[in-house]
Parts: structure tokens; C-alpha cells; sequence
């Protein structure tokens, strides 16, 4: 859940800053909730 979270926030940042060309304070929050999402992923990814 964690990864499609990160995955789907990362093509947001991207898509606003590129393709709007908009730095703001938000779009860049959308990036480090991603980063954050991918680090709970592997932190507390499934046990096997």
C-alpha cells in the first residue's frame, strides 16, 4: 500500500512541477510524503 502511495505521489510532484512548472511549499510536501511512504515500505515491508 505504501509503495503504490509513494508511487502515485511521486507522478503528482512530477506532474506539477513540470508540466505546471509550479515550485510551491505543497507540490514539494507531495514529494516528501513520498519519500516518507517508501521509507515505511522497506522499513516495514511484509515479514515473510
Amino acid at each position: 500500500m505504501f509503495l503504490i502511495l509513494a508511487i502515485v505521489l511521486i507522478v503528482l510532484w512530477l506532474g506539477g512541477f513540470f508540466v505546471l512548472h509550479v515550485s510551491s511549499f505543497l507540490i514539494h510536501l507531495l514529494l516528501i510524503f513520498a519519500l516518507i511512504s517508501l521509507i515505511m515500505n522497506f522499513v516495514g515491508g511484509k515479514k515473510v
